[in-house]
């Protein structure tokens, strides 16, 4: 088990918000801990909505990793770069990252453990075990995985100071004004719509994409965008905030999308990141077919 002593530095409203803003811990590891019995405040037990003053200490234990009641399936991986650390692999569209209610096989995580068996770090939990971020089951491209907790805990925190470089591309509906912008709007969950995110002030986080025109067609818009922050859906959500939602995209889309694509058109393509050997590592992907046969349908269609 590993103990945490936090001091907390000024008053704040809720403790497991707290957690997760101080460790590398997720909000929702971090309610399940306080939901167990594992944190304290001032050697007492508290509740997640538990409010904090400044000077108070927080106590974490974290348990052992349970064992895996995943089931390793031998579904083929396309491993970009792989070491004792970590690895590097290029997610197809329509793989879901970790299993969740719904989709407890074929997700990426079963595919891992046929691949890393135990060489996973555990410190996002039972059933995300090596995961450090995520993309969406219809968006494909670069994921980064932990393959110890010393690399986790390395890589999260380049995730968290916003120090981790991600770019992606993807195709737009309409024609962007200009060539270059960013798009700066706190994203929260959305306040009707609990399955969805949305621009909102209200219990949101600071969210920044940044956006590059790569090429024009009529009706449609190839671009380039550089997340600056990583939020749920970020590049959906913000796009689809300034009037130019992701082609496929049947969520924060229109309501008559684009069937062929089987999904948002969105590739997560240029990963960079300092490794923990103190080495910066960059990694590109090439477009996928779904991708570059919209892209030939346009051309076709402007000649």
């Amino acid at each position: 088990m590993e103990e945490i002593i936090l001091k907390v530095a000024s008053d704040t409203k809720r403790l497991d918000a707290y957690i997760a803003e101080n460790t590398d811990l997720s909000r929702s590891r971090a309610t399940k801990l306080i939901e167990e019995g594992f944190v304290t405040v001032g050697g007492r037990p508290a509740n997640k909505k538990t409010s904090l003053k400044a000077g108070e200490e927080v106590g974490l234990t974290i348990p052992e990793a349970e064992p895996l009641n995943l089931k390793s399936e031998d579904i083929p991986l396309d491993i970009v770069y792989e070491d004792s650390d970590l690895l590097v692999v290029n997610k197809p569209k329509g793989m879901v990252v970790h299993p969740a209610a719904g989709n407890f096989d074929g997700t990426l995580v079963n595919a891992l453990l046929a691949h890393c068996g135990d060489s996973l770090s555990g410190i996002n939990g039972v059933m995300r075990p090596g995961i450090l971020h995520r993309i969406d089951k219809n968006t494909s491209g670069l994921l980064m995985v932990a393959k110890n907790d010393k690399a986790h805990n390395f890589l999260a925190a380049q995730i968290k100071e916003h120090s981790f470089y991600r770019e992606y591309e993807a195709v737009v509906y309409g024609n962007l004004k200009t060539d270059k912008g960013t798009v700066n709007a706190p994203i929260g969950r959305h306040p009707v719509k609990r399955k969805q995110m949305a621009v909102t002030e209200k219990n949101s986080k600071e969210a920044i994409t940044h956006y590059e025109v790569v090429a024009r067609y009529s009706g449609f818009t190839h671009i380039k965008c550089i997340l600056e922050t990583g939020r749920t859906h970020q590049i959906r959500v913000h796009m689809s905030y300034i009037g130019h939602p992701i082609v496929g995209d049947d969520v924060y889309g229109p309501k008559k999308v684009e069937t062929s694509l089987g999904g948002q058109c969105l590739h997560a393509k240029k990963l960079g990141f300092i490794h923990p050997n103190g080495e910066y590592m960059e990694f590109d992907s090439v477009l996928p077919e779904y991708f570059t046969n919209f892209l030939a349908k346009l051309e076709r269609k402007e000649s």
